[in-house]
Order: C-alpha cells, then structure tokens, then sequence
C-alpha cells in the first residue's frame, strides 16, 4: 500500500491556483477557505501536515490526517465522498497531493488552500493550539530576527522545512556557493515551521524562500528553486 502512494503521489501533478478543474478539485484563497469551512455544517477538514506540526497549531475543527503516513488513508476512507472535503499543509504542496488522491479515491468536490497555513498566517487567521503545544512553536520574533542580521556586511537568509524536497535540493547549492565566497557571505537558515511567527511576519507564503542582507538592508529575495549561475550574480 504504500509503494503504491508512493508512486500515485510522484504521477500526481500540482493543480494550479485558484481555478476550478473538470474533476471537481478547487484551490482557493485563505479567506476563501475559511469562509467555507464556518458556512459549512458537516465540515471536513484535513489537516495533512504532521502530528507535531498540528499540535503546534492547525485550523479550528480540523482533523490530523499525515499525508506521509498511513494516517491519511485511514481518516480519508471515513468521510463521507458525497460532500466537500477541505485540505491544507504548510505552504500548499502537501495538500495538493493529498486533494488530488481524495480525487482519485472519488470524492466529488475538494478544496486545497493555496499557500497552506503559510498563507493562513499571512491573512492574520485564526489558529487552534492543544492543550500541551509546545511553547517554542512560536519560534523567533521580527526583532529577533533583525539582531542577527544587525551589522553584517552580506548574508543569505534561507527560509525552508525538513519537509520541502526543494529546500533540499536547493541547500546544497547554498552551502557551496557561500564555501566559495571565502567568508565575505554568511548563510543562516530558518525553518518556518519552526519559526510560524517570523513567517507570518514576513509574509511568507511558498519555501524555499530567500532573502540577501546587505549592511543590514534587504537587497534581493527570490521565491522557488535557484541555481548556481543565479546566486554568481548576487
């Protein structure tokens, strides 16, 4: 069974924004999202980060159900295929592979939050925390953040999740590129999901996501993968 996800996940496509498909999959805003999950009174929500990602804060009414783990399939096999389902991650890429298999699995009308709680956090949403959160979720604050970048001539900032296969492609690339500049580049890496409130902060809503510090000042800022040819001409 799970070779099988495995591999119907790797064949499966990323739905694009915000526009509806023949097969009944919809990704939508985060105001959008909830607006439809409070006007719908036998919601069905899918939270399919992971459990300690849940815990430390997920959409009120939502169901913890890990797209990485056997627990999706399981909660995905109670619902009801005739009525909307709602799904959401991090940063939107989670969800949209787990919205496309509830399609598969027939379910007739799926929502995908676009930008994940990412983009949730963005839109100063409300979030719900378990008792027994823990209390570092909150991560690092803007000021925090700024006292590490306060007097340093040139330094990379890369935001990204254990989670993110991108981030990790692209991390690699970082380290080398900053080994080569022979100290005159510094790189800090932030994990968001680490840091929610540094991210909400700054708005940030798709990883990996970078940011270069110029004498304390943001010079360049790129969203998605980036290769080598690129940070050379930083």
């Amino acid at each position: 069974m799970k070779a099988f996800l495995l591999s119907l996940l790797i064949a499966l496509t990323i739905f694009s924004c915000s526009k509806p498909s023949e097969n009944g999959l919809q990704d939508v805003s985060a105001t959008e999202f909830q607006k439809a999950i409070q006007s719908n009174a036998s919601q069905q929500v899918l939270d399919v980060r992971t459990p300690d990602e849940f815990v430390g804060g997920h959409i009120a009414g939502a169901i913890s159900a890990d797209i990485s783990s056997g627990a999706f399939q399981e909660v995905a096999g109670s619902l009801d295929k005739d009525k909307a389902v709602y799904v959401y991650c991090l940063s939107g890429g989670r969800s949209s592979q787990a919205a496309q298999l509830l399609v598969s699995m027939g379910f007739k009308e799926v929502y995908n939050l676009g930008g994940g709680i990412l983009a949730w956090n963005a839109a100063s949403l409300p979030l719900s925390t378990e008792e027994g959160a823990h209390s570092q979720q909150a991560g690092m604050t803007l000021a925090a953040f700024e006292t590490q970048i306060k007097g340093k001539k040139k330094v990379i900032i890369d935001y990204n999740a254990t989670w993110c296969g991108p981030c990790k492609t692209l991390s690699p690339i970082l380290e080398a590129y900053v080994k080569d500049q022979k100290g005159a580049v510094e790189l800090i890496k932030i994990d968001v999901d680490e840091n929610p409130e540094l991210a909400k902060a700054k708005n940030i809503e798709a990883i990996p996501y970078l940011e270069l510090y110029q004498d304390g000042k943001l010079t360049w800022k790129n969203v998605g993968l980036i290769g080598r040819e690129e940070l050379n001409k930083l």
